[in-house]
């Protein structure tokens, strides 16, 4: 069965991530100048300005921080998935992003919840990062 719902199209600034998640890997841009970490990866540092950047391997694990139940098919690769949740997550080196959480119930979606990544190949080309409960507890873990 082929992939149904929208991919991402890999720009020269997010290349390196793309390429990293195919590999199994998390990577997060940094600044060499101030050492600000930040996502999405675009090409400078939201802090400094600078174009010094550096891909480093995160930890794979943060925290929901927020989360919403999608109900409407707005996207139709998405219909027979409803109802699905889109969580936000506050990676454990500061910066947010946007995901799903997966093998969680939706009424044990909760901010504080410890998570880590888990990749999914959807094409033979690209690969996506989700989420699912951490099996050890984060530092950052508010629960």
């Amino acid at each position: 069965m082929a992939y149904d719902k929208p991919l991402p199209v890999p720009t020269r600034e997010d290349r390196p991530f793309w390429e990293a998640a195919r590999e199994h890997r998390f990577v997060l841009p940094r600044c060499r100048e101030c050492g600000h970490v930040w996502f999405p990866p675009y090409e400078s540092c939201q802090r400094c300005l600078s174009f010094e950047r550096e891909w480093f391997e995160a930890s794979e694990r943060g925290v929901v921080w927020g989360y919403t139940l999608m109900q409407q098919p707005y996207v139709p690769g998405y219909r027979d998935e409803l109802p699905y949740n889109v969580v936000l997550v506050e990676l454990e080196e500061g910066p947010m992003v946007y995901s799903n959480l997966v093998g969680v119930p939706d009424d044990e979606i909760r901010p504080g919840l410890a998570v880590e990544a888990v990749f999914e190949d959807v094409t033979e080309e690209f690969t996506l990062i989700r989420f699912r409960r951490a099996e050890e507890p984060s530092g950052r873990d508010r629960t």
